[in-house]
């Protein structure tokens, strides 16, 4: 069976999120966790907490093992723009844009209903 867990808005680029999450894709959950804590990057930290939510839901909603949890699909998608200005010469500003990322993990634990 399929849980699925989001985690919108996060204030991090989708690409930098992706990076993160192609190590632990098709990991089981257990292993996708201990190999986030040791990662350095900051989107590690926001995709362990998307796959520990699904696993709660998994375990909480459906009264699955947590043990057998496998991460099926996870992805980030594109949220939206915050959009900032900083001042620079002569009076001029440059655009800032600060990217949000929504994180989707869906996780399964192979038996089929």
């Amino acid at each position: 069976m399929e849980v699925k867990a989001v985690t919108r808005d996060v204030r991090i680029s989708p690409l930098k999120v992706r990076l993160v999450m192609d190590v632990v894709r098709g990991m089981s959950v257990e292993k996708a966790l201990t190999t986030l804590n040791y990662m350095p990057q900051k989107a590690a930290r926001e995709v362990s907490r998307t796959i520990k939510s699904a696993a709660a839901n998994a375990e909480h909603n459906f009264e699955l093992d947590r043990g057998a949890l496998v991460i099926k699909r996870i992805y980030a998608d594109q949220g939206p723009v915050l959009k900032r200005s900083m001042p620079r010469a002569r009076g001029m500003a440059n655009r800032i844009r600060k990217p949000t990322t929504h994180i989707t993990v869906i996780v399964d634990d192979g038996a089929d209903y």
